[in-house]
């Protein structure tokens, strides 16, 4: 059964859906919505994930910025963009697929043809195992790679470790649906949080209760910052009121023992660039599990940075830190 519903129809000019797509709705059972508005396309994308999006390009109307305000953005990328194009219009199709539409439909195909471009346009967002079925970000793949591309571009950034402390045994109490619900409330804040405050910033899921959100090193503690306020305030919603009320709650380990379980909280391992040089991913990926590891250590939560340097620190600032954390109380 696909979960993805929804087909979204755009015609900028409020033109009905042509015989082309609303046979296509039919044929794959997704319920067939039609938006005339860029901001209705970007609410919906954003609140829910149509399985694809087919938009009326004559005269453009916009529809070529849409696609690349949507195909910018690892949240809303993995959407499949279909654009219908009138014939004998070269420049909106060569504008589509630069701005990254998945397929640009146009008249001059033949309607068989156009409609196996539709199904492989689905087929290909369904095949893509580098997007965590949950929360819609980015994976490891997508991971590996925006890493490579700071490191190339030698800008000073920092790659961030998110992880939820407790949350094996809210899961084990509540059950894996409220912890994919914990898990979706994390998603969400780390991407309104960087996308607010980094907009060139990049969130992503390795799995389980695990994120990895780069941004460029000076928006990174204010980011840290705002990710351990806002979710302190909302996790604890995420209890019935008795856990709530209490803090905490008794659970028993593997030998049968008695043992308060807190409320959650987040901890994230910080490793920059600012006075290290990285030649390979590999390196920040160690290095950023080891400061998530050590940021787990310390009461609430918190966010770690490594503040160690390649070269050895001269006599006189020995006695700095290595590692900096800063914790929200």
């Amino acid at each position: 059964m696909r979960v993805r519903s929804i087909l979204v129809f755009h015609s900028p000019k409020g033109r009905n859906p042509p015989a082309l797509v609303t046979a296509f709705a039919r044929e794959t059972g997704l319920r067939l919505e039609e938006l005339a508005r860029a901001d209705d396309v970007l609410a919906r994308v954003n609140r829910s994930f149509p399985a694809c999006i087919i938009m009326d390009a004559e005269g453009d109307s916009g529809c070529i910025e849409l696609c690349r305000a949507l195909k910018q953005d690892t949240f809303t990328a993995i959407v499949p963009v279909v654009l219908l194009s009138p014939e004998n219009q070269a420049a909106l199709v060569r504008g589509g697929l630069e701005a990254g539409a998945d397929e640009v439909l146009t008249d001059a195909m033949e309607e068989r043809e156009r409609h196996l471009r539709l199904q492989m346009a689905l087929h290909r967002a369904d095949r893509d195992v580098s997007v965590n079925p949950t929360t819609r970000l980015a994976g490891t793949v997508q991971i590996e790679r925006d890493i490579g591309e700071r490191l190339r571009s030698r800008e000073l950034f920092a790659c961030c470790y998110a992880d939820l402390d407790h949350f094996k045994e809210f899961n084990d109490r509540y059950g894996y649906n409220e912890g994919d619900r914990v898990i979706l409330l994390l998603s969400r804040i780390l991407r309104d949080v960087v996308k607010a405050y980094a907009p060139t910033g990049f969130i992503g899921h390795i799995g389980g209760d695990d994120f990895i959100f780069n941004l460029s090193l000076p928006q990174m503690r204010l980011c840290c910052e705002e990710i351990i306020e806002i979710f302190d305030e909302l996790i604890s919603f995420q209890y019935t009121q008795e856990d709530r009320q209490a803090g905490y709650f008794l659970g028993k380990d593997r030998r049968g023992n008695i043992y308060r379980t807190p409320i959650m909280t987040v901890s994230i391992g910080v490793v920059t660039n600012e006075h290290r040089h990285f030649t390979h991913t590999a390196r920040v990926s160690e290095l950023v599990t080891e400061m998530k590891s050590y940021a787990k250590t310390l009461p609430g939560s918190v966010y770690a940075v490594d503040r160690r340097r390649d070269a050895p620190l001269p006599a006189l600032e020995s006695s700095e830190p290595a590692l900096e954390a800063s914790a929200e109380s």
